[in-house]
């Protein structure tokens, strides 16, 4: 049987499939109670997705060795591919209980609760996987697919109980904002600046989309009405120090916006590289270093903020440490070029297969 055994791993790992499926055959025929026996033809049939001839192999081999978490992810897999999902979950909600840190079965998991409707649950499990996985695009495309969906389901909420109501125009603006739909966004805010001119957020959530209009006037104007409103919103000092900078107004002002958005919000990073911004700017390179630092340890896939701590270490002289953030500078856009490109060609790919309307 061990004889038997080796030549079928020897075989799968040369890529010959089809003799590695008849020695497994051969070995469920002489001794039909090995559960490994079962999982391993299974996971033959996934490669060659063969998926109804895996989920019956696999099946028989969970009633005879149920502690298999392998098996149920394959299993899983295999009614998921079938269109099973309802069938699939159990399966891989077990591979899971069994191997946590499984992140195949985490994903698979993930993507049958979307199909499920099940869209809380799917989110919990992404977000869970970008922690461990935070360059994955496939996992932020879902993510965001899933809180889309989300977004939409409240509004249609909020529109069955008041769709005139602030909050039902302040989301549909939100939404509207995600798929950068700026001039839709801004019809959607101006209606909930209207209704509660007085609530806290509204008036930002307007200045944002003429922020990223780069309409600076009538946002510098929604971003003052915000203050107004919540001294406290950083947010709104970040982004009047940004527009001072663009444009051109005495960089002193733009620090002294951004130095209350830091000081409200230490942890604002976007505040932090805009300051550092200005004061390489100021030839204020030292002060320009610490902020920057900060940010690095806080978002070290930035490529903008190893950029200008390239270009700040090299104004004082530190070259060594200078031309190392400039490669980690060109390695990051080169990764992030890709993720786009990546995360087009998904769209694409699934406004092709979707289903007429």
């Amino acid at each position: 049987m061990e004889k038997l055994y080796a030549e079928a791993k020897a075989a799968e790992a040369a890529g010959d499939l089809a003799t590695a499926t008849a020695k497994y055959e051969a070995i469920l025929q002489a001794s039909p109670r090995l559960g490994a026996a079962y999982n391993n033809l299974g996971a033959i049939y996934v490669k060659q997705r063969e998926y109804e001839k895996a989920a019956a192999v696999l099946e028989k081999g969970l009633k005879i060795d149920p502690k298999m978490p392998s098996a149920s992810v394959l299993l899983g897999i295999s009614l998921y591919e079938m269109g099973a999902y309802d069938k699939a979950r159990p399966h891989l909600e077990a591979a899971l209980r069994g191997n946590p840190k499984d992140d195949n079965a985490a994903l698979f998991l993930a993507t049958d609760l979307i199909k499920l409707d099940e869209l809380a649950l799917a989110a919990d499990h992404l977000r869970k996987l970008s922690q461990r996985q935070p360059n994955n695009p496939e996992i932020w495309y879902l993510l965001g697919k899933v809180h889309m969906k989300l977004s939409e389901q409240a509004l249609q909420k909020l529109n069955s109980i008041d769709p005139n109501s602030v909050w039902a125009h302040q989301i549909s603006g939100e939404i509207m904002e995600s798929m950068q739909n700026y001039d839709g966004a801004l019809l959607e805010y101006k209606k909930a600046v209207e209704l509660a001119p007085t609530q806290p957020g509204v008036h930002y959530l307007l200045g944002n989309a003429y922020w990223f209009l780069k309409m600076w006037d009538p946002a510098m104007e929604q971003f003052r009405a915000e203050l107004a409103n919540d001294p406290a919103n950083c947010q709104s000092h970040w982004k009047i120090g940004n527009i001072l900078i663009e444009q051109g107004a005495d960089p002193q002002q733009a620090v002294s916006e951004l130095d209350k958005s830091i000081e409200l919000c230490p942890t604002l990073m976007q505040a932090r590289v805009e300051r550092a911004r200005v004061l390489i700017k100021l030839g204020r390179a030292a002060d320009a270093v610490n902020d920057l630092e900060i940010a690095e340890k806080a978002d070290p896939s930035e490529p903008s903020i190893h950029f200008l701590l390239g270009q700040a270490y090299r104004t004082l002289g530190r070259t060594r440490e200078s031309q190392a953030e400039m490669k980690i500078f060109s390695t990051l856009e080169e990764s992030a070029r890709a993720a786009i490109a990546e995360r087009a060609r998904r769209v694409e790919e699934e406004k092709r297969t979707a289903p007429p309307n």
